[in-house]
């Protein structure tokens, strides 16, 4: 059997992005987001998650090159735990990363300890076999060809296998004043996402989505295992 969770980065990065990621949701084929924690849209994210029980929610970890010091990764990573279950009142069903900072090696058994401390799984560590590749810039370039609905249903057939796959995305509304290099990508993959003839490829291929919190349930002791090949 094939399963492929959806995930929506950057939850709470703008209120902008929190729109596209619930419309992904809700007119879509998003089933999880993860969620920074320290952002002015961060509240307002958790408040529509809460909304929103289907969609799994996990912990977007932000780290910065001054969190890498001796003592000051493990403090972080414990902060923005509690300031997660703060927001939204439950444990994440997963953690990953902004930048993808947890597979640096000065981070990453801190991140491992904590999520096995919260009984979720973290990207690349468990049975869901993650793929970063429906993105919209590579070498320094724009290729909105990669985030159309014919590059991802490309993707979805060379890298959806037997199993459980996670497919990151970053959909989401720009809005004036939102600092990023990746803007209208964000709106383009919105559309792909919500295009009803993704889904009904989808489920044409026999591909089951589901979200982390059905990972979670199905998948016990998976937190810190190697990333399945």
């Amino acid at each position: 059997m094939k399963w492929l969770i959806i995930n929506g980065d950057d939850f709470g990065a703008s209120h902008g992005i929190n729109r596209g990621i619930i419309q992904a949701h809700r007119d879509g084929i998003l089933t999880s987001a993860s969620l920074l924690v320290d952002r002015p849209a961060s509240g307002a994210a958790a408040a529509l998650a809460r909304q929103h029980p289907g969609l799994s929610l996990g912990l977007h970890l932000e780290l910065d090159a001054g969190d890498l010091d001796e003592g000051g990764v493990a403090a972080q990573c414990e902060r923005q735990m509690a300031r997660f279950q703060e927001l939204t009142g439950e444990r994440p069903t997963h953690v990953d990363s902004h930048h993808a900072v947890h597979h640096d090696a000065r981070v990453l058994p801190h991140v491992l300890a904590l999520a096995r401390q919260a009984g979720a799984p973290v990207r690349g560590h468990s049975v869901a076999r993650h793929v970063g590749s429906f993105y919209g810039q590579w070498g320094g370039a724009t290729h909105l060809e990669q985030i159309g609905v014919e590059g991802l249903l490309r993707l979805v057939d060379a890298e959806v296998r037997e199993g459980v796959t996670e497919l990151s995305c970053h959909p989401g509304y720009v809005e004036p004043g939102f600092r990023s290099s990746y803007l209208m990508e964000r709106e383009l993959e919105l559309r792909t996402l919500c295009d009803p003839r993704v889904r009904h490829a989808i489920r044409d291929r026999g591909i089951q989505l589901i979200g982390f919190r059905d990972l979670t349930a199905h998948a016990t002791g998976a937190t810190v295992t190697a990333e399945a090949k």
